[in-house]
């Protein structure tokens, strides 16, 4: 299958769940707390349950990882992966700062990307080679290279738990112009929009990262884990415009990318 089917698959995927999530949006769902201490709704299991059976009906023979269901079919050679609603603390407070990710890889190789942000009805795909589109039209990070000028963001200050890493992010943070926590996925849709040129996360999961490398790729950006590896299975994130993904690297301790 080629990567401009891929790319329209999971645009596809990521607009059905992701609608499917905003008619829970505002509606006072019940939260309930996963095993690991994180919030979970209705909204979430039901978009990720929508994706999985569109995904079901046309490739069955892939694999899915999700948030809220775990893995299906562990040993195929192609997988999905679904976050339903990244940034479930954002939705249940009713700000609109959250997405629906969707990714298809083969190993830890990306294939395709989709980020899509129902309340603010805004899609981002991508896929290698493919370039990275926003709404329909191509996206490039920022040129800006002076720190100085630039927009730094995290999800928030407190996932830097790590305190040799907490330091670094204060200094890169001293650095720069503003430094802001408009977190989650909607961090990395102004990176890849050219509205901000830093966005660092201390905690990953596969399905917060899988579909945001190739869209920070494609629009022309750096996306690392805090070794300088190119992966979304690091456990973390550092994403940049080209432009300063050496000296924001170098601040916040990581290797070269």
């Amino acid at each position: 299958m080629d990567a401009q089917t891929l790319l329209q698959a999971a645009e596809e995927v990521a607009r059905k769940s992701g609608d499917v999530a905003l008619g829970y949006f505002r509606q006072g769902v019940t939260v309930d707390t996963k095993g690991d201490g994180t919030p979970v709704t209705v909204a979430d299991q039901t978009a990720e349950k929508t994706a999985r059976e569109w995904i079901e009906a046309r490739f069955p023979e892939d694999g899915i990882l999700g948030e809220e269901f775990g893995e299906t079919r562990a040993g195929a050679k192609r997988r999905w992966i679904l976050d339903p609603i990244d940034g479930t603390k954002t939705f249940i407070r009713g700000v609109p700062l959250w997405g629906t990710l969707v990714a298809v890889a083969e190993g830890e190789k990306i294939l395709a990307g989709a980020a899509y942000f129902p309340p603010v009805g805004e899609m981002l795909v991508a896929a290698p080679g493919q370039g990275c589109w926003w709404n329909g039209k191509r996206t490039r990070v920022s040129a800006e290279a002076d720190l100085s000028k630039a927009l730094v963001l995290s999800t928030d200050e407190r996932f830097l738990v790590h305190p040799e890493r907490g330091a670094k992010w204060r200094t890169l943070t001293s650095k720069a112009a503003v430094a802001r926590t408009w977190g989650d996925c909607y961090g990395y849709l102004l990176l890849a929009t050219g509205r901000a040129e830093v966005m660092v996360d201390e905690l990953l999961s596969p399905w917060d990262a899988a579909a945001l490398q190739p869209i920070v790729e494609e629009a022309g950006g750096v996306f690392t884990d805090w070794t300088g590896a190119r992966t979304s299975f690091g456990g973390n994130g550092i994403a940049t415009n080209a432009a300063l993904a050496e000296q924001v690297r170098a601040l916040l301790g990581a290797k070269r990318a």
